[in-house]
Parts: structure tokens; C-alpha cells; sequence
């Protein structure tokens, strides 16, 4: 397992292993469904919502990995670096830096 020093250095790493365009796509569209699942969960005071948020993230990535990109998710061996690494990749989609 390769070892990170900081995520300035793991978030190169991060991004070739979401090179495919499909899967940054199901990254995307499941980050945007946690954050809808998580405003209902804050909404309806309903924790139901907030597991469910957690299950959309992680579905879509998982099938953006196991079928388009044919390599095992980094949460598996990095989660906390790997959890920073969506959320920077869905930020640099927003602002155009990473295409769609």
C-alpha cells in the first residue's frame, strides 16, 4: 500500500484513479444526491435520511469504480484522504477545473 505524506500528494493519485469520465460523472451525480439526502435528513429531523445520503455517495462512486474503471475505490485504503479527495474532485467539476 502505497504511503501519502499529505493530500497535496495523495489528490494526484486520487484523480488518476478517477481518469474515466463516466465514473467522475456517478462521483458527481452521487455527491450531489448525499447532499440533497443530507438537507432532508436536517429537514425531516430523520437520521433515516443521512444513512440513506451515505449509501447514494457510496453506490454511485462503487460502480463508477468496479465498472468503468476496473480498480478497487481508494476509501478502502485512504478513507479519510479518499472522503477529502471527493469532495475536492466535486468542487473542481463545479468550477470547471476537472471536465465533466
Amino acid at each position: 500500500m502505497r504511503r501519502f505524506a499529505s493530500f497535496r500528494e495523495f489528490y494526484p493519485f486520487y484523480l488518476g484513479e478517477h481518469a474515466h469520465p463516466v465514473s467522475r460523472r456517478l462521483h458527481f451525480i452521487g455527491s450531489c444526491g448525499v447532499l440533497v439526502l443530507l438537507a432532508i435528513a436536517l429537514w425531516q429531523r430523520n437520521a433515516w435520511w443521512a444513512l440513506a445520503a451515505l449509501v447514494c455517495g457510496y453506490a454511485f462512486a462503487w460502480v463508477g469504480h468496479f465498472f468503468f474503471e476496473k480498480n478497487r475505490p481508494a476509501t478502502f485504503r485512504h478513507p479519510i484522504y479518499s472522503f477529502i479527495g471527493d469532495w475536492v474532485m466535486f468542487k473542481d467539476i463545479l468550477t470547471g477545473r476537472i471536465r465533466f
